[in-house]
């Protein structure tokens, strides 16, 4: 469980995620019986970044780890041997002004990079058949010369190849354990398509049920979605909601009897084509207070 956040406006792209990893464990509380708690920490850094790729940055969010039981491993702890991998697919260069860089990378490249690795990882320590969820990833940010920024997304493994949301568009993506930012922003939860079918038995079509969902979550959209002029809003006003619609869940989750899988410090960063990747706050490690 998560929750990340992508918003992408015409004055620069917000990436924001939650830091809480939430660990399901299975104990036994009777004969033959087992019950499963949930077991929550709070200090995961989902928002990534690579030093030499100024003007892109990933969030992370699903699947906590890569190796399960053995030897498990965070996405945020891969960072370095992927910066690694890099330098050496693409040696450092010399600018005509004579200063040394790594060659900047499209968003769309760095996504396939991205993407390619985490494959081989996921390879490497032999995940088994049995872990039914991805470690999904949105990678943001900017081509050289470009106007406005990008978004990709790819799963890991079921969806390796990046596909490029919003394009032309702007607004927000969310993933995660999203029923409550999905209530703020679209107006329903997400499971009122399919609970409005059961209610009124109406069957799905046989050969075509995504077209016919997708077709309610449009008029349901058109109809109940928040009224923000997404490509109008500032730069700070995109933190700001993005904040926002994070700290709600984590705030509702304290109430609520579920699953509580957003939580700890909320990490914020912004990407412009004229500054690049700047982190607007972001935990750190400290001892005791």
């Amino acid at each position: 469980m998560s929750l990340a956040i992508v918003f992408k406006g015409t004055e620069g792209i917000v990436l924001a995620a939650d830091s809480r990893v939430t660990l399901p464990q299975q104990i036994p509380v009777g004969p033959g019986q087992t019950a499963c708690i949930f077991a929550t920490y709070d200090n995961a850094t989902k928002l990534l970044r690579v030093k030499s790729q100024t003007h892109v940055g990933a969030l992370t969010y699903g699947l906590g780890a890569i190796g399960q039981q053995k030897d498990p491993r965070t996405a945020h702890s891969y960072i370095p041997e992927f910066e690694a991998e890099l330098a050496k697919k693409y040696p450092v260069e010399i600018s005509p002004e004579g200063n040394p860089s790594q060659p900047r990378l499209s968003v769309d490249d760095f996504a396939k990079e991205l993407s390619a690795f985490f494959v081989a990882k996921w390879n490497e320590a032999n995940m088994t058949p049995e872990v039914q969820q991805d470690m999904v990833f949105f990678v943001a940010g900017y081509d050289p010369k470009s106007a406005y920024g990008k978004v990709f997304e790819f799963a890991i493994p079921s969806r390796p190849e990046p596909q490029e949301k919003m394009a032309g568009l702007f607004g927000a993506l969310w993933g995660g354990q999203t029923e409550i930012v999905t209530r703020l922003l679209n107006g329903y939860d997400p499971g009122i398509p399919m609970a409005v079918r059961q209610i009124l038995n109406v069957p799905l079509p046989e050969g075509a049920p995504p077209a016919e969902a997708e077709h309610l979550e449009a008029q349901l959209r058109n109809r109940f979605t928040a009224r923000i002029p997404w490509q109008f809003l500032p730069l700070q006003d995109c933190v700001d909601l993005s904040v926002f619609v994070i700290r709600a869940t984590i705030t509702m989750q304290k109430w609520s009897v579920d699953i509580r899988g957003v939580g700890g410090s909320i990490d914020v960063a912004t990407i412009t084509q004229a500054n690049g990747f700047d982190s607007v706050q972001q935990k750190t490690i400290k001892g005791e207070r």
